[in-house]
């Protein structure tokens, strides 16, 4: 994978912390959230089957087996027996850029105080719209408003609004 232009700095920090940096291919959005899917249900189960990926999705399986045969002809995951579905390298690396897109931009909503159903229905809204290099910059502004609580009181952050 490549890293973007604006995504070079993030070299000196941690690994896990520029998994957003990754020039990620062109992927749909819901290429994008069965990725996400596949990639949570294996860190929390160790495994991701069809009928998993379903019922989370809230789709048909036949829905499912349509997109993971997609995903396996352009190379994110590989079905291998008695284990289900496994990213591969580009999968995992895709995978985790869009779930630390996810969380910026939870952590962003949160800090501005808007309520967990507004920020998820925004967030599924926007987040597969953002570059990395945008992602970047949200995540700097919420790294400065945590270090700097007297900002974000002035913006009228860290309460929940209504709706």
């Amino acid at each position: 994978m490549t890293v973007g232009a604006s995504c070079r700095s993030a070299a000196l920090r941690e690994p896990a912390d520029i998994g957003y940096c990754v020039r990620m291919p062109k992927t749909s959005e819901s290429a994008e959230d069965y990725l996400e899917r596949i990639y949570e249900l294996i860190e929390d189960k160790g495994y991701a089957r069809m009928i998993d990926i379903a019922r989370t999705l809230r789709i048909r399986q036949a829905s499912v087996t349509q997109m993971v045969q997609r995903l396996g002809e352009t190379g994110f995951v590989r079905y291998e027996k008695y284990r289900g579905l496994v990213l591969t390298p580009k999968g995992k690396a895709v995978a985790r850029a869009i779930r630390r897109r996810h969380q910026v931009l939870e952590e962003f909503f949160g800090l501005l105080g808007v309520n967990g159903e507004t920020a998820q229905r925004d967030l599924e809204g926007i987040e597969h719209h953002l570059s990395a290099a945008s992602v970047e910059r949200i995540e700097g502004l919420v790294r400065f408003l945590r270090e700097n609580p007297l900002v974000l009181r002035k913006l009228g952050g860290g309460g929940n609004e209504k709706g």
